[in-house]
């Protein structure tokens, strides 16, 4: 059997001339999934929108085959290549929320490769969508169209996406870390969705992720990939039970070892933000109800929950984004305005948010360098050739080249974006940093990374921590206390320890039994245990 997509020698370049990928071959047989495994900049990305002919951010293809069937996507003209997008290869972005466009309903978006690509009458771009819902099992599917982008979850939106991908009928699609942004539980059911999708229309993909764990979910053969270059290949099961090469062992370690509670004494002080009863709305729909807890100086508090649990909104009232309707919020025994804009400037100094989408959380049209030193100019009034060096102590401080300073966000990827939303808190010198899902688009050995830095800063630098994250693995080795919400309420909160050892409340063991494990049937036996039929 031919193979639906073959890569021969793929070099992209970098618009500065340095290679990002250097010499791949890749083969996609009809209806097999290949996952692309690495760390951030390992070339994963790259690889998968090569495969549709097309270079980020400036990049270049300037070595290489691409074929798609019969079709040539080097040879072939630029018609040619945007005529086999969408058509015949199709891309489920990591960031839904930055690849809908907002003004546009749903369902419109999702017929609209329909009607261009595979040049569906208007009837029938809208009966194959329905079946699209339907089988992503998203709400209300003969309504659900009518919604726009910002009025359904993260979890709704990304399986919104896959049908918008679907919607031409591909031979291939590229699968860009499609439930990294989604808590555990919602993970799952995508995760379940897009195998049977995968299965059911004998769809061939590209999976592109830096969780070991959920590509052996789903994926027939690996590839391991590091800077830019072919580390290892096999089938998913000599890949995860018996890696070749010392990198390959090195993320399998990481993945296995994520579980473990590594939380390490650390100077706590006096209570620093105290949020007593409060409640929040969205127009008439609470979105938080009853909700008290306390952190202290240099502690770092966990937030866990389902897609809608109330986490973000939480973190939002906090920062004064979203004013709550009764209840108090006090900073080191000030009590705070309910809005940011009653705020003074040294209260917003103190607290610095880090959301969970780099992709729209940054700037496009701003270098690295002016983003971390915005905060540098407002807070302190730093001059140039100061905040210059202060930019560039920030980037050795996150891990990042110097001469990234001058680089805009979509030369960047995913985890490097997430490193530089880190640095531009970290800018303003606050007390406390609220992290919003911050390692959530970061590979294992980047992730880690980056909590060790934040463990470093908080013993150096006493800093408290309000951490929302989906990851319990994180949350064990970081977190000192634990609140676990559902639906706008705090199901139980107490020491991390505490809280993630049996018995467990009813919902906290939902949210356990839902974490990722390396080896091939786990997806299977979690299904079985949650009774979700897909």
């Amino acid at each position: 059997m031919s193979n639906i997509l073959t890569i021969r020698g793929l070099k992209v370049a970098a618009p500065n001339g340095a290679i990002l990928v250097d010499g791949i071959d890749l083969d996609l047989a009809p209806g097999e999934v290949l996952g692309l495994i690495g760390e951030s900049g390992a070339g994963k990305s790259t690889i998968g929108l090569a495969a549709m002919g097309y270079g980020r951010g400036g990049c270049r293809i300037v070595g290489g085959s691409i074929t798609i069937g019969e079709t040539s996507l080097m040879d072939g003209s630029r018609a040619t290549r945007e005529k086999m997008r969408g058509a015949r290869i199709a891309y489920v972005a990591q960031s839904a929320a930055a690849a809908f466009n907002p003004a546009i309903r749903i369902g419109e978006q999702i017929v609209e490769g329909a009607l261009y690509h595979a040049k569906m009458t208007r009837p029938e771009a809208e009966a194959w969508k329905l079946e699209l819902l339907k089988t992503l099992q998203l709400p209300n599917p003969e309504t659900f169209g009518d919604r726009y982008p910002h009025q359904v979850s993260g979890g709704q939106l990304q399986r919104a996406m896959v049908a918008m991908a679907m919607s031409c009928r591909p031979d291939v699609l590229v699968l860009d870390e499609p439930t990294t942004a989604l808590d555990v539980t919602t993970q799952i059911e995508v995760l379940a969705l897009l195998r049977s999708l995968i299965q059911r229309y004998k769809t061939s993909a590209l999976y592109i992720t830096h969780d070991l764990a959920v590509v052996a979910q789903i994926a027939n053969r690996i590839m391991v990939l590091r800077h830019g270059k072919l580390v290892e290949e096999g089938t998913a099961e000599q890949v995860l039970e018996a890696p070749r090469e010392d990198y390959t062992r090195m993320l399998v370690a990481e993945r296995q070892g994520n579980l473990s509670n590594a939380v390490t004494d650390h100077p706590i002080g006096e209570v620093l933000l105290d949020v007593k009863a409060i409640d929040a709305y969205y127009g008439k729909t609470a979105v938080l109800e009853n909700i008290s807890c306390q952190l202290r100086r240099g502690e770092t508090l966990a937030v866990v929950g389902e897609s809608g649990s109330g986490k973000s909104t939480l973190a939002r009232c906090i920062a004064g984004l979203l004013p709550t309707s009764s209840g108090m919020i006090s900073f080191d025994k000030n009590r705070l305005e309910r809005s940011y804009k009653k705020r003074s400037k040294e209260e917003l100094r103190r607290i610095q948010l880090v959301y969970q989408l780099p992709d729209v959380a940054l700037n496009p049209r701003q270098t690295v360098g002016e983003i971390i030193g915005r905060p540098m100019k407002f807070y302190f009034g730093m001059h140039d050739v100061p905040r210059e060096k202060e930019v560039a102590r920030m980037l050795d401080l996150i891990g990042l080249p110097q001469e990234f300073a001058t680089r805009l966000p979509g030369a960047l990827s995913g985890g490097q974006k997430q490193r530089v939303c880190i640095a531009r808190a970290l800018a303003a010198k606050p007390d406390l940093i609220i992290c919003d899902e911050v390692t959530s688009a970061l590979d294992p050995l980047v992730a880690e990374e980056i909590l060790k830095l934040l463990k470093s800063l908080q013993s150096e630098l006493g800093l408290s921590y309000l951490f929302i994250t989906h990851d319990l693995g994180v949350v064990r080795r970081l977190a000192d206390r634990t609140l676990v919400m559902q639906r706008g309420k705090i199901v139980e909160q107490g020491a991390t320890a505490e809280i993630f050892q049996p018995p467990f409340h009813p919902y906290t063991e939902e949210l356990v039994i839902s974490v990722p494990e390396l080896r091939r049937d786990w997806l299977d036996d979690v299904l079985a245990k949650r009774k979700v039929a897909v």
